[in-house]
């Protein structure tokens, strides 16, 4: 499995805990340290769409209003800290999120 997060975010972490404590083996990616490629930002975007920048956060509201109105691949080229996460990779499935529901669909094995 590949979480793709921040190792300051708290959620990337408890994942990340918690999968490695079911079993699994974890390979951890810091989207900030090492950005996603033009290829890997595609695909999540096809799979998450506009979700996958989590406007919530001071981060999107520093964006200058030209980024803000860019697409999300632009977002977060620009800032990787935008984009929402984890980002959880399982062989070719992806899970967006540490919620209840991922949770239940990685750990219930």
């Amino acid at each position: 499995m590949i979480i793709y997060g921040l190792s300051t975010c708290s959620d990337c972490q408890k994942a990340q805990k918690a999968l490695e404590a079911a079993g699994n083996t974890i390979t951890f990616r810091d989207v900030r340290a090492e950005p996603l490629t033009e290829a890997e930002l595609e695909e999540l975007l096809i799979e998450f769409g506009d979700c996958l920048v989590d406007r919530t956060t001071n981060d999107y509201r520093a964006l200058s209003a030209w980024l803000k109105n860019s697409e999300a691949d632009a977002q977060i080229s620009s800032k990787p800290k935008v984009m929402a996460r984890p980002v959880i990779q399982d062989k070719d499935r992806y899970y967006l999120g540490w919620t209840d529901e991922v949770q239940q669909a990685l750990l219930a094995d």
